[in-house]
């Protein structure tokens, strides 16, 4: 198996995901900074984006997708429920979470500081976006978590691994808003040994 990655980016998520699964991999570093890819890189990649996963004829390129295929088909029942499991929707659900409403209310969140304010209301209309403002994001979130440890309760899954993840990059890079919550579970996401094992891998490459 490898994964195309570069550090710092939502290819890190995909390192902790298969440290978590157990699986052997191998790291092919790729400079985003730069146009060219190689073509084993495109054929997994067509937009030439990381993370990008080659599994025998498997090829896919999205970390929600990359989470969810290695928890099915390596860790199905311990890191994904099954498909007859009631927790696999709120499973299912939270783990795309990070993708389809973090990432783009960050980005958005980013936009209002260079966008005019008086054409604020017009842009970020609340009923053409797909996802919510910023802080009902956050509320959100923190609300799904409860009382926790993890998305699921208990249970640490494959969704953890794209939200918790999430939650250790806005802290990263200055987003992570004032939250006990949140900040508690960066804490634990970070100090789980597979977090670690792909701190480590990403360092050692």
């Amino acid at each position: 198996m490898k994964l195309f990655w570069c550090p710092q980016t939502r290819a890190s998520r995909a390192v902790w995901m298969l440290e978590e699964a157990g699986v052997d991999y191998g790291l092919v570093r790729v400079d985003v900074t730069q146009p060219e890819r190689t073509p084993e890189h495109l054929a997994a990649s067509p937009m030439g984006k990381v993370p990008a996963l080659e599994d025998g004829e498997v090829r896919m390129w999205d970390s929600a997708a990359i989470c969810l295929y290695v928890a099915d088909r390596y860790a199905s029942g311990r890191l994904a429920p099954g498909l007859d499991d009631p927790l696999r929707a709120r499973f299912v659900h939270w783990l795309i979470y990070a993708s389809a409403m973090i990432e783009p209310a960050m980005f958005e969140s980013g936009l209002r500081a260079v966008v005019p304010e008086e054409h604020h209301a017009e842009a970020f209309h609340p009923g053409r976006l797909g996802w919510g403002s910023f802080a009902q994001t956050i509320r959100t979130w923190e609300e799904g978590l409860g009382d926790g440890p993890w998305i699921l309760g208990n249970e640490f899954s494959a969704a953890d691994v794209m939200l918790g993840s999430s939650a250790v990059f806005l802290r990263m890079f200055g987003m992570l808003p004032e939250s006990r919550v949140l900040e508690a579970y960066a804490d634990r996401s970070l100090a789980r040994p597979a977090y670690q094992k792909a701190l480590a891998a990403e360092g050692s490459d």
